[in-house]
């Protein structure tokens, strides 16, 4: 769900939500809050619930919109699933292969894109797990990180974007499905010379 222009708080997404998407979103809000380190406020951003640096500690704000404040993580409901972003995770090697690796030992399947751990039930979620990554990064240690890739070149990112993918374990090959032999293309039967009478 996206928030409309009278949806400005938290307590109003919430209430547009249906009763079953409401109380998975609640829940993973009330572990959110309770392990976000110091700092961090939630705000209304991008239609959905954010956890963000305020630009108090941080004037330069999101630096694809320095209007808005840098977003660390984000809470929502998309149309097929609820989605939580962490950002935190996002371009760290080191959070990312912590992250699954624990989600592995509490039995889950990760399902996540470079950002977006996608879940439909709360039983999909380690919410431990959740805990401890939210924790996991101090607003100072965040900030750190933010500007250290800003300060790199668009080419020193392409190039660290490709050295990460030729050092990455090659994919499994798909069997590759044996086409069925082509027939040879049937031939119409010769027609029957007529016997000539004798």
């Amino acid at each position: 769900m996206k928030s409309t222009a009278a949806t400005t708080t938290v307590a109003d997404y919430l209430a547009g939500l249906p009763p079953e998407r409401r109380e998975i979103i609640t829940a993973v809000r009330e572990v959110v809050l309770t392990h976000l380190p110091a700092g961090y406020e939630e705000v209304m951003q991008y239609g959905m619930i954010a956890y963000v640096v305020p630009h108090r500690l941080y004037p330069s704000g999101y630096h694809c919109d320095p209007r808005q404040p840098l977003t660390y993580a984000g809470l929502g409901v998309q149309k097929n699933h609820c989605a939580l972003y962490l950002m935190g995770a996002y371009g760290d090697a080191a959070t990312r292969a912590w992250l699954e690796e624990a989600w592995a030992a509490a039995g889950k399947k990760l399902d996540m894109g470079k950002a977006c751990l996608r879940f439909k039930k709360l039983d999909d979620l380690s919410l431990p797990v959740l805990g401890h990554l939210i924790a996991r990064i101090p607003v100072a240690t965040y900030i750190a990180r933010v500007q250290a890739v800003l300060a790199t070149t668009p080419e020193q990112r392409r190039a660290a974007r490709e050295e990460k993918a030729q050092s990455a374990p090659p994919a499994k090959a798909k069997a590759k499905a044996k086409a069925p032999a082509k027939s040879e293309p049937k031939t119409p039967a010769k027609a029957k010379s007529k016997r000539t009478a004798k």
